[in-house]
């Protein structure tokens, strides 16, 4: 009797699916067979004993503003396939994408039992949010590592499905889970930490036990002495834009933001806090009543337009991108100083 194949079920967004781009972020979970696009590249890495028996996709917009019905549908999908294990992505840098990858894997695991894997970007906000609970194989910022993403995600997949036993993040490809396991070593952590030191000293290679996180250090400008003298304007990551949101800003993961004037009706598109209170007065995130009564005041000058986009899961690359484009065409514009709001 042949022996039996592993059979997992991968997860696409609407674009590696193939159903189309931001025009169908929108689709509703469905179910095709076999697999598809990347998963093409994860069938070829497996090897015999495993096969890609079928492939769930969701658009990325209907699993971010609906993750607990999205999260239902997309499990009733999977659990009817009885698989052994479950693979999402690659995500890449792509934050939506990141999150629903990482959500699903952790559900999957939470009510299936059965390995998961993702792959992403170590910037990903899902990788942040979701390394503790999936096991998350480092990928480039973009689809130019779709192979080498594919094919460490197999090597670890096959590794889990046969419960072997993983070695360290750095030797599997895995982003460190930050958790902690009791071992013997050989030696007591005096004795490592002094051969460290002298491996430093003598300018040899050598691996930490613990990295420390490495923070952006900014320095500072001089207070402003004359606020009457300079022009100031309003920036906000709490996603307040005008009623109907032109631009499209995503309630999460945001992609892109918007300059705005201050005039009209205002509405939030962040789906991170409740938007009871933010709607019912944006001025209480963007607070242009208040800018507006200092410059009727003679204590500023406020500038004409607002810019605004959504910080909630928002990739540190793009947060970098918007900052440096936001803050060139406010200097152009005779910008001094910037008050920036969040939620």
């Amino acid at each position: 009797m042949p022996e039996r194949k592993f059979r997992i079920v991968h997860y696409l967004n609407q674009f590696f699916g193939g159903i189309g781009g931001e025009d169908k972020a929108g689709a509703l979970p469905f179910l095709k067979d076999g697999p598809i696009g990347p998963g093409n590249f994860l069938q070829k890495a497996l090897e015999n004993s495993t096969e890609i028996a079928a492939t769930v996709i969701c658009g990325d917009n209907y699993f971010a503003e609906n993750q607990e019905k999205a999260c239902k549908e997309l499990l009733h999908l999977v659990e009817q396939l009885k698989p052994d294990g479950f693979i999402a992505g690659p995500a890449f840098n792509a934050g939506r994408y990141g999150l629903a990858c990482g959500k699903i894997c952790e559900e999957v695991s939470k009510q299936l039992k059965i390995p998961v894997i993702s792959g992403m970007y170590p910037e990903n906000p899902g990788a942040e949010m979701y390394k503790k609970s999936v096991y998350i194989v480092k990928a480039r910022k973009n689809v130019a590592g779709m192979q080498e993403a594919a094919a460490a995600m197999a090597k670890l997949t096959l590794k889990l499905l046969n419960g072997e036993e993983l070695q360290s993040p750095e030797i599997e490809g895995y982003i460190p889970r930050e958790i902690r396991k009791n071992y013997f070593a050989e030696k007591t952590g005096a004795q490592r930490a002094v051969d460290m030191l002298l491996k430093k000293i003598g300018g040899q290679s050598f691996q930490t036990e613990f990295k420390m996180p490495v923070f952006d250090k900014v320095q500072p400008l001089p207070p402003i002495e004359d606020l009457s003298k300079i022009k100031i304007a309003l920036v906000t990551s709490g996603g307040i834009v005008p009623k109907g949101n032109p631009d499209h800003i995503e309630s999460s993961s945001a992609s892109k933001f918007g300059k705005y004037g201050l005039d009209g009706e205002k509405v939030t598109a962040h789906g991170g806090y409740d938007p009871t209170y933010a709607n019912e007065n944006p001025n209480r995130v963007l607070p242009i009543d208040v800018m507006r009564e200092l410059e009727k005041e003679g204590i500023i000058k406020l500038h004409d337009f607002y810019y605004a986009t959504v910080g909630n899961g928002t990739s540190v690359a793009n947060a970098k991108k918007f900052g440096q484009a936001i803050a060139k065409e406010l200097a152009n514009n005779g910008v001094q100083a910037v008050l920036i709001t969040s939620n």
